[in-house]
């Protein structure tokens, strides 16, 4: 083995070898060389087995060889000779194998598929490529089908399939929507590996029309669209939960076969609710490390680079919250045939022995077959130096006809191999490659390598001498190398001197001869010691070298391995390193370093720093100021500043800051010139012309500045011609006719003398003007009148003084002033997207006619009428800018079924152009909102009467209404859902055959053409023969709506004392409900502060009996106007006639009582004084009720509220003035003042009938409603 050169040296041409068997030549990689040796043909370059051309382009079949003399080339197809020569369409490149067939000038790819193979020949053998496999690509279109909406209850699975046409090479799959953006993907959502989109579970938010599958050609740069995809998905409470199972792959098992080398992709994606997570698992072993990735959420195990070691059963199991499902996937991982060794170009001389090896391996194991110049070897001409034995051909004393190409065929099922090596019999004299008189250079005691690169056939023998005619060189002292390289492993002084290599062989010989020269090695002949140093103290450590004087060294130093801290402190010499003013952080080892180009030595010391006595208390502060600033050398445009420093005050001065007044034009102002280090007392400043100078100097330390040194002399520079032009020179037109020109003025000392003064100059751009120039004073603006609108100027300003001018300023462009734009959009077209959506297209105007810097387009649009009410509304003109140079804009936020124009504008910077003409256009239909309000009048034993408004916004024709309603026991489970279709034109219905004491829900929305609007809830329950106790409930929540507040009235049943609240918020908004409390348990509400036109929702709520609220209702402001209704039940004297009728109302009761506990007569007291029966029971003294005539009902009233009638019902058009606008019940409560907080009725109960016939006794609620 070589031995590595401890030395450098200069590069060696010729160390890379062509070839390296056992028993063969070594042929150099030299270029001269191989010019003039023989080489049977080489391939170097073609086409993949696999070769996918472009249709549309010419296809290019690559071969490139290699050999000497130059190779031809000849090709086959589909096993058959193709002659190049008889198709026009088919050339071949020059001086190289590759076919060229012309398809952009009339050929037809499909014509040329097939399998090609290219044979480079020459003299000494013929080299084969792959057989190459010809196929255009293809990018069908997507097959016709027609699509069926996809209706799926919410939760339950959902696969999109793609199917996309088979191309070549197959597609890549893509999801997005109408607005071509890729559909979002998640846990729940996504796309499988075969293009298909799985839903584990659909949820109310993926309804939509626009599913659509992209398949993307990446061959011929094509995208196919399959036809959008419907989902409607239908929302079903509850949602049943379920647990997981498996979308694909179906079944428990199943089987993967993969190849050796190639990405495993192993998918499971599961159905469920909640959504199941996937994990993967392998039985019986780990997942390789560092191979293995999750893609998709986890439902893809992807292993890259598999191996026959990756074989086995990969587990994926699923699982949600309510169990688990798993699917067993056996793979086997099978291989296409790959080398173990391939066969190497063989170099013999005549007469030696050789071999090729081809050994490949595969699962299955492949077969190996052998080719002679591209003919099967049974076949091939004979040739007695050769014997095939299995995968190895041995070659015996060959002789130069012996020369030829071997193919090597390794194959099984799943692909072959192909490798070309060719059989060179060369006879060459010797040849010595390493360049005359190379210089070799040592250091003395180390090794020499001295380099004799050759070549020859037969090889060469080598032989070295030293000296022109010294004797040839043997012993233990020398080591002779393989290659030529003579190796002195330890070279003395004595070994410098000339040395010869002589190469022979039986076809002649040949010599070299390089240099030695052997150097003195480098030394540290005082080296580094140990120092132990006090702190804030002066270390230094020495490094004296020697070295050999042909030999340039570098020293340097180093601290714990690393370069020196960048500070100040430590003062590299030539033989030594000192540090200043020592701390704890210097502690550590030193390294001195020499290096030369051929030797390092290196030497290191320890500094251990300790901490100094105790010394007095040292006071530090900001140090005094310099004094004795002295100016000289001076020069028109620099000058030369010195001082002495003012004490440092025990911290070292850093820096010295210079400053400078202008006693000229800015007197008693300092400005900063420079900044020097504390080292430094004298500093050569630049100056400028025509500035009074005097100068400061400000000492810095650790603890601040200085006080400014007493100023130097004043020194005046001499006038001169300004160096400089002003900045930020602009040219913008304030008017169509006018050019404003700005500049940013020079400084005082910019001026570099009196008189300072601007030239401004201007002509029109691409126009032949000359320049047009004027001077004006010391001012930043010049207004050039009388140009035309909106053209290009050249402008430039130019600073002069008394002087002269500064140099030629540099050009910039401006425009004049811009005017409004004289043509309007035309060909304004609409294209209507949705019923919420248009694009609008517009051809842009010229240019000339925007008349200034085009900005964009405006879109002015408006609502002219709803199609559904064929009412005119109020025209609000919205507005939506598009920048640039535009065609077309989206129209967001339309409202469906509705009629709206349009008109387009070009903007410039001075405004806005002239409108195109209006442009009309129609939205289509969409859903309707919900029902305005749905209320339940009526409960019988069996029936209840439905009553309702028509949504506030159709958005179209409505069709009909939808009413689903189910029962609801004791424990709020729900039963059987019941649907039923009203036409649109009713308001009300009966519901008729249903359970007696049973309470309903009930679900109810509208539809258009386009589908159903979103419902309203509401509950009721039919009553019994008796009545029963009611569950707490609140409903028939009613709006009477003004401009910028509603009454907001509802109907209660529960217990006594609820605390009620209104919720209110922006209908469609996601903001929080607003939350307003209402005083005592009164049944209204007034809302204030809202805003005019807006659609609001609201519920009410009572606190304190397990939370319970109202369904929702929608209402919508009043517009707002010039003058308001007055409010009466805010006026005074309706007020005060409320208050005398509460009081007449207490009177009343007051006296029904009195007469009540005398014991007045009442009909069951005649009842009982003619039927003395004894067994009734006195008056019980806790609460007065009559025995077993008190019956529960008769005080009811008093404990838990009278049943209002449920069709006691208020519409918006009643007068202002009617009580009932708050409140629709009928029992009175006092509070303990005696005021009245009850609701007041406008409806009277039944009167009890004369007489003896009656069996109730007049309760105070009974008396109220009779008194009203």
């Amino acid at each position: 083995m070589m031995k590595k050169m401890s030395i450098p040296t200069s590069k060696i041409s010729l160390v890379l070898f062509l070839c390296q068997i056992i028993s063969a030549l070594d042929v150099p990689l030299d270029s001269k060389l191989l010019e003039d040796l023989s080489q049977p043909p080489t391939i170097t370059q073609q086409s993949p087995k696999d070769y996918i051309v472009d249709p549309r382009e010419n296809i290019v079949i690559q071969c490139e060889a290699k050999g000497k003399p130059p190779p031809s080339f000849s090709w086959t197809r589909n096993g058959t000779h193709f002659d190049i020569d008889k198709d026009a369409q088919v050339t071949m490149k020059p001086n190289s194998g590759t076919l060229v067939i012309n398809i952009m000038n009339g050929g037809k790819a499909e014509a040329y598929e097939g399998v090609y193979q290219c044979t480079a020949r020459n003299e000494r053998g013929a080299a084969i490529s792959n057989n190459i496999v010809i196929r255009p690509s293809r990018s069908p279109l997507w097959t016709k089908e027609k699509l069926e909406p996809n209706h799926v209850r919410e939760g339950d699975s959902l696969v999109l399939h793609c199917r996309p046409p088979v191309g070549l090479p197959p597609p890549i799959i893509f999801w997005m929507d109408n607005a071509f953006q890729r559909l979002p993907q998640s846990e729940r959502v996504s796309q499988g590996l075969n293009g298909d989109l799985y839903f584990s579970n659909v949820q109310p938010e993926d309804t939509r029309e626009d599913y659509i599958c992209y398949a993307r050609f990446n061959h011929t740069q094509t995208i196919q669209q399959k036809q959008p995809i419907s989902v409607k998905v239908l929302s079903t409470k509850p949602v049943t939960e379920r647990q997981p199972v498996l979308l694909t792959p179906t079944g428990s098992t199943s089987t993967k076969v993969e190849l050796r080398g190639n990405v495993l992709l192993l998918e499971c994606i599961a159905a469920g609710l909640p959504t199941p997570v996937i994990r993967w698992i392998k039985e019986g072993g780990e997942l390789p490390a560092n191979r293995t990735f999750f893609e998709n959420f986890k439902k893809t195990l992807k292993i890259i680079d598999v191996s026959e070691a990756d074989s086995g059963n990969y587990k994926c199991i699923a699982r949600n919250t309510l169990g688990s499902v798993h699917h067993v996937i056996s793979v086997t991982v099978k291989a296409a045939p790959y080398w173990i060794t391939a066969p190497r170009n063989l170099v013999l001389s005549p007469g030696e022995d050789g071999t090729l090896i081809c050994r490949a391996n595969g699962n299955p194991k492949p077969s190996i077959s052998w080719l002679a110049n591209g003919v099967p070897i049974a076949i091939a001409p004979e040739d007695p130096s050769r014997k095939v034995d299995g995968d190895t051909i041995i070659f015996s004393h060959v002789q130069e006809r012996s020369s030829a190409v071997y193919q090597c065929n390794a194959s099984n099922e799943y692909g072959y191999l192909l490798a070309n090596a060719f059989v060179n019999v060369l006879a060459e004299p010797p040849r010595i490659l390493t360049p005359a008189n190379k210089l070799y250079q040592v250091i003395a005691d180390s090794p020499a390598l001295l380099d004799c690169a050759y070549f020859g056939s037969p090889k060469p023998e080598i032989e070295w001498f030293k000296g022109v005619k010294g004797s040839i060189l043997r012993g233990n002292e020398y080591v002779f190398h393989d290659n030529g390289t003579l190796e002195i492993p330890v070279a003395q002084k004595n070994s410098a001197g000339t040395y010869t290599c002589v190469a022979r062989n039986e076809l002649g010989k040949i010599q070299n001869e390089v240099q030695l020269e052997v150097k003195d090695p480098t030394m540290i002949i005082k080296q580094p010691e140990y120092k132990v140093i006090q702190r804030y103290g002066q270390v230094s450590f020495e490094c004296i070298i020697k070295h050999d004087s042909t030999l340039l060294p570098t020293v340097t130093w180093l601290k714990d391995n690393d370069e020196l801290p960048d500070d100040e402190r430590f003062l590299v010499g030539k033989d030594n390193l000192t540090i200043m003013n020592v701390t704890d952080k210097d502690d550590g080892t030193y390294t001195c370093i020499v290096n030369t180009t051929l030797d390092s030595v290196s030497a290191s010391a320890v500094l251990t720093v300790v901490a100094a006595p105790p010394t007095p208390a040292i006071i530090y502060a900001r140090p005094n100021p310099p004094f004795d600033l002295e100016l000289t050398g001076q020069l028109e445009r620099s000058i030369d500043l010195s001082w002495i420093p003012g004490d440092e005050n025990n911290s070292p001065i850093t820096s010295f800051v210079i400053e400078y007044e202008d006693a000229l034009h800015e007197p008693g102002v300092w400005h900063y010139q420079t900044e020097v280090p504390g080292t430094q007392t004298t500093v050569q400043l630049k100056l400028s012309p025509y500035v009074n100078y005097s100068f400061r100097v400000i000492a810095v330390n650790k603890i601040g500045r200085s006080q400014p040194s007493e100023p130097s002399e004043q020194y005046l520079t001499k006038s001169a011609s300004p160096d400089e032009n002003p900045a930020n020179v602009q040219g913008i037109g304030s008017e169509p006719d006018n050019l404003v020109i700005t500049w940013e003025p020079l400084k005082g000392f910019q001026s570099n003398g009196p008189g300072l003064q601007y030239k401004v100059s201007w002509r029109q751009k691409d126009v032949d003007d000359e320049w047009t120039s004027v001077i004006v004073a010391n001012v930043s603006k010049y207004i050039v009148s009388g140009t035309p609108t909106f053209v290009p100027y050249e402008v430039k300003v130019q600073a002069l003084n008394d002087l002269g001018y500064a140099p030629e300023p540099s050009e910039v462009i401006g425009h004049s002033g811009e005017d409004l734009p004289m043509v309007a959009p035309g060909n304004v077209q609409v294209h209507v997207i949705n019923s919420t959506l248009a694009k609008v297209h517009w051809d842009p105007v010229p240019l000339k006619s925007v008349r200034g810097h085009l900005q964009g387009y405006k879109i002015y649009y408006w609502k002219v009428q709803s199609l559904s009410r064929r009412s005119r509304r109020h025209v609000e003109k919205k507005i939506l800018t598009f920048r640039g140079n535009k065609t077309f804009g989206m129209l967001p936020g339309l409202e469906p079924y509705s009629s709206y124009k349009l008109n387009v504008r070009v903007v410039n910077g001075k405004g806005e152009g002239p409108a195109s003409p209006d442009k009309a256009f129609k939205t289509p239909e969409g859903v309707p909102s919900s029902p305005s309000f749905l209320k339940i009048t009526n409960p019988t034993l069996d029936s209840l009467t439905l009553e309702w408004g028509s949504p506030t916004h159709p958005n179209g024709v409505l069709t009909s209404y939808t009413l689903k309603f189910q029962p609801i026991n004791n424990t709020h489970e729900l039963g059987p859902l019941i649907e039923i279709r009203i036409p649109a034109n009713e308001s009300s219905l009966i519901l008729k055959n249903l359970n007696y004491s049973t309470r309903y829900k009930f679900y109810f929305n509208a539809q258009t053409s386009v589908g159903s609007g979103s419902q309203i809830t509401e509950e009721a329950v039919t009553i019994m023969d008796e009545v029963q106790p009611l569950y707490p409930r609140i409903r028939n929540v009613t709006t009477a709506a003004a401009e910028t507040y509603a009454n907001i009235s509802w109907e209660y049943e529960g217990p006594d004392h609820a605390n009620f609240y209104v919720e209110y918020g922006v209908a469609g908004s996601k903001e929080d409900w607003k939350k307003e409390i209402v005083n005592g348990s009164r049944s209204f509400f007034v809302l204030k502060g809202l805003t005019p036109g807006t659609a609001y929702k609201v519920r009410v709520g009572a606190e304190g009996l397990s939370g319970f609220r109202s369904a929702e209702d929608v209402f919508e402001t009043g517009p707002a106007m010039a003058s308001r209704q007055v409010d009466i039940a805010t006026q005074g004297w309706f007020i005060g006639l409320m208050c005398a009728v509460a009081l007449l109302i207490l009177i009343l009761l007051i006296v029904c009582f009195i007469r009540r506990n005398k014991g007045g007569k009442y009909p069951v007291k005649e009842k009982e004084d003619a039927h003395a029966d004894p067994e009734i029971q006195p008056m019980k003294e806790d609460d007065g009720t009559f025995g077993e005539y008190s019956d529960a009902e008769d005080h009811k009233p008093l404990k838990k509220g009278s049943r209002t009638p449920s069709d006691r019902t208020v519409k918006k058009e009643d007068s202002d003035d009617s009580l009932v606008d708050y409140g629709e019940g009928v029992n009175g409560q006092f509070n303990e003042d005696g005021s009245f907080i009850g609701q007041y009725s406008g409806k009277k109960e039944k009167e009890p009938a004369e007489g003896n016939e009656s069996s109730e006794a007049p309760s105070p609620v009974n008396a109220m409603n009779s008194f009203v």
